[in-house]
Parts: C-alpha cells; structure tokens; sequence
C-alpha cells in the first residue's frame, strides 16, 4: 500500500471515531471531549507563539481571557449574537496582542517570559477590579445567549461536541497549510537563529508580531466556545496556572508539533479524568511527568518532522537512517529574495 493511500486511510478511520464518538459515549465524557476541543485549540495557538517562533510567552491565558469576555460583555449587554462574537473576539484579542507586545517584541527567552507572567496578571486584577462595572468583578459574568449558527443552536453536549471539533479540524488544515508555506518557513528560521534570518531578509520584528497576533486571536476565538459552553466565567478562570497548563501542552507534545499538541492537550486534559480517585496527586504524577519527559524524550511525545530533521542535521543521523539531509537556507525560506 502507498504512503499517501495509508494516510487517506488513517483520516477517514479518525474522522469516523470523530464522528461517532457522541454517539457511543455518556454524556459526561462527551463533555470531556468538548474542553479537550478547547484546549487543543489553545494549544494550537500557544504553538505559533512558541512552537513556531520561539517566543516564550507565559501568559497565553491573558488573551483567552479577553475572548471570553469580550464575547460576554457583548453578548448580556448589548445582545450580539454568539455566532458573531466568534470571530469579533478573536479580533479584540489579537488587536489587544498587537498593542502590548509590539514595544517588547524585541526582548528574547526570559525577558520576554517574565514581561508575558507580568500581562497575565495585570489582565486577571483588572478582570477582579470590575473596570467601568463591565466585568462583574470576583464573580464574573453569565452568558445567557446560545450559540446559533443558520438555525441549529448548540444546546446539548452533543451539539458542543460537533461545534468544537468542527472548529478544530479547520484550525488544523489551516495551520498545516500555514506551516508550509513561506511565512511558516520564516518562522521556523526566525526561533533557529534571528540574525541569520535578519541577514537573509527575513524581517524578524514582523515575523514575531504576527505570530503572537495570530496565537492570541486564534485564543480568544476559543474563549467564545469557553464562555458558550461553560456559561459563567470568572477571573477564577484565567490564572496564572492556566497559562502553565498550556505551556505545558506545548513543551510536553513537541514544539511546531501539531499531532503532539493534540496528543498532550490529551494527556493533560482527559487523563485526570480517568484517575479522579488519585486527583491529590495529580500534581505530583505531572511535575514527575514533566522531569521525566525533559530528562529522556526532550522532543517531546510527537515532535514535529522538521525538528526531528534539524536534530539529525545537529548530531547525525540513527542507525539505518542514512546520511543527513541538507537543512534549506533562510533566504529560501523567505522566498529567495534575498
């Protein structure tokens, strides 16, 4: 059987378990699935921020929060539809992104990670402040409206079910797409080496921007699927932890890896699920995870091709891999303009 045949194959299986997954299971973990969705969405747009790029950003939550709340305050206050505050949400918060890091762009690994700590806490006090009576304080906000899209509304965990993973399965033939074309090329020169990227013509600033405009539109458009599902948000919601837990999924899946996010957006999200008898220690089982998977499988569970091929590229190739493939250069990456 030929590669690409095997590979139809394998989608058309996961699109049937997509699909009737609903089906076949209660209605609680039909509700696990949909925060799985979510969090694999959020995943997916922390890994153009710091898979892709290589920009670590520690308070991907500040923007999450921000869809989520715009789609509230929106939709109690001035009655906008749901369906509309999808991507009006991840509008705000990718403006909200632009104007906040484009005068620290520039700072790299720690800085930028101490400054991005900083964002999330000031986004969740402001939330707890209740600004100009708009965000309802420690108690947060209640969404009334139902997600409403030609007719159908999303009512049931079912219809969630549906919406989500439909959102997801466009998300990732987007960023697929995304990761092969020259921007994603760019990108990936970019997190490698700034100032070979620079000399090669590669404009590193903008290249940042619009990685972090794009991962933080791509999370407050989730926030809308948060605050449609959940109905209640709260500061509560939003914490510094939440931006650890997405980090996590990053790192623990494989960094640019889009099937690792998904696999550990997995681990992270379902498997706490499966061993509720054992929640006590369930930080305990994750920070040992965590040291283990830095310690004997840095890549992370899925690594991305790419990364597996600079790997070789840095240290040779494994038995029986043959010699190592010669790495493209950043000026074709940036189109051979250069």
């Amino acid at each position: 059987m030929n590669r690409p045949l095997a590979r139809w194959i394998v989608y058309a299986l996961l699109a049937a378990v997509l699909i009737a997954f609903p089906h076949i299971a209660s209605r609680y973990w039909t509700d696990v699935a949909v925060f799985f969705g979510i969090y694999v969405i959020l995943g997916l747009s922390l890994n153009l921020i710091l898979g892709e790029v290589g920009l670590f950003n520690m308070g991907h939550a500040a923007f999450f929060a921000i869809g989520a709340y715009t789609t509230a305050i929106l939709s109690t206050q001035y009655g906008v539809p749901l369906v509309w505050l999808f991507p009006l949400s991840g509008i705000v918060a990718a403006l909200f992104a632009y104007l906040v890091t484009r005068p620290i762009i520039h700072l790299r690994g720690d800085y930028l990670l101490i400054v991005t700590i900083g964002l999330n806490e000031i986004v969740r006090i402001a939330l707890v402040n209740n600004p100009w009576g708009l965000t309802g304080g420690p108690n947060g906000l209640l969404v009334l409206d139902r997600f409403t899209v030609f007719g159908w509304s999303a009512r049931t965990p079912q219809d969630f079910y549906y919406l989500v993973w439909g959102f997801v399965v466009l998300v990732v033939i987007a960023l697929v797409r995304l990761q092969n074309s020259r921007i994603g090329r760019a990108w990936n020169y970019v997190r490698e080496d700034e100032i070979a990227a620079s000399a090669m013509g590669i404009d590193v600033r903008w290249a940042k921007s619009l990685a972090f405009t794009l991962g933080a539109g791509l999370a407050g458009a989730a926030g809308t699927l948060y605050a449609a599902k959940i109905r209640i948000i709260s500061p509560d919601s939003f914490t510094f932890s939440e931006s650890v837990t997405l980090f996590s999924i990053v790192v623990l899946g494989g960094l640019g890896s889009i099937p690792g996010v998904i696999v550990a957006a997995g681990a992270l999200m379902v498997l706490p699920e499966i061993f509720r008898d054992f929640l006590e220690y369930r930080m305990l089982v994750f920070g040992a995870a965590m040291i283990v998977m830095m310690i004997f499988r840095p890549q992370g569970l899925w690594p991305s091709r790419r990364w597996v091929r600079e790997l070789e590229a840095e240290t040779g190739p494994g038995p029986g891999d043959g010699p190592p493939r010669p790495a493209s250069s950043p000026a074709k990456a940036a189109g051979g303009d250069a």
